[in-house]
């Protein structure tokens, strides 16, 4: 039995989708289990399970030969805040894992994760990443870059879409990995699967680097709609970040990410990752394409009678 935290996001979604496919037993774990809905559907057990609940976090590994903990809290607020889901709630995850007997654990961390980055959600990625090395269990870990769902469509070209406007945070010039989390649930598949990733951090990014320039372009030329682009400069967050930290942790978080992702190097060369996974890739043209195709698809519904 395999069981997927965050079984409802983006990545815990597709790794479901794809463990299935290859005949495994999958446990599906969701705050609110009816948003798993679909995922049952397709034969995985759902159970409900929370990050911040210790309790229910036992009762999801029960019984678990391995776990995928690809859940975050990067924009949670109160009791969902970052400190309480990325930290406390993996660690608890970690240590339920540990006692349940799970003989292998896959963690998502990020990218550029360490314990001096500048922002404090990579912070914490680094953090979980050496308890996770204390628990005694087989383990891998993930490293993806900035995933396609959110940072090319759901902050940037989904509202290019919607109303022909978009804000980018810095300059958007700086050309930056994206990775697709299809791809990086493949990857996940064969960490929880073979043997062969087994005490390893993995770095993984998509084919392509690009700015988010860029991106708006793409989209507006694959939907022929003109972008206006706002930006909002690199120097104005570098002093609001830390001023916004008290009253609104949340955007101060964004914007030392947004700060971070302009003034360095956010690339990634793929070949070495390809050479010994040959693993297909989402090219960021692809992707954008398909996320055109889907608003067209949807307007032309909504229009039908």
């Amino acid at each position: 039995m395999i069981l997927i935290v965050g079984a409802t996001g983006v990545l815990g979604h597709e790794a479901v989708r794809q463990l299935l496919e290859r005949g495994h037993a999958v446990r599906a774990m969701a705050r609110t289990p009816e948003k798993a809905a679909a995922l049952k559907a397709q034969g995985a057990e759902v159970v409900q399970g929370d990050l911040i609940d210790p309790d229910s976090l036992a009762n999801a590994c029960r019984g678990a030969d391995a776990v995928l903990a690809a859940a975050h809290s990067l924009m949670g607020t109160g009791q969902y805040a970052s400190a309480a889901v990325d930290d406390a709630g993996h660690g608890a995850l970690m240590d339920a894992a540990s006692a349940a007997g799970v003989k292998r654990f896959v963690y998502t961390s990020a990218r550029g994760a360490s314990p001096g980055h500048p922002v404090d959600f990579f912070r914490t990625k680094a953090h979980l990443e050496a308890h996770l090395a204390t628990t005694g269990m087989s383990y891998t870990i993930l490293r993806p870059s900035a995933f396609m769902e959110w940072h090319v469509h759901n902050l940037l070209g989904r509202s290019i879409l919607e109303s022909g406007r978009t804000v980018i945070f810095g300059s958007g010039n700086n050309p930056t990995n994206f990775v697709a989390a299809r791809d990086v649930a493949r990857f996940a598949v064969i960490a929880l699967t073979d043997p062969k990733l087994e005490g390893k951090t993995l770095d993984i990014g998509g084919p392509d680097n690009v700015t988010k320039r860029q991106v708006a372009d793409m989209y507006a030329t694959f939907s022929g709609r003109e972008a206006r682009v706002r930006h909002v400069p690199t120097r104005v967050m570098q002093v609001m970040s830390p001023l916004l930290h008290p009253f609104a942790p949340v955007l101060s978080r964004l914007m030392a990410m947004s700060v971070w992702g302009d003034t360095t190097d956010q690339t990634f060369d793929a070949h070495a990752l390809l050479a010994e996974h040959p693993v297909p890739l989402t090219r960021i043209e692809d992707f954008i394409r398909e996320r055109v195709a889907d608003a067209a698809a949807e307007r032309a519904n909504a229009a039908r009678p």
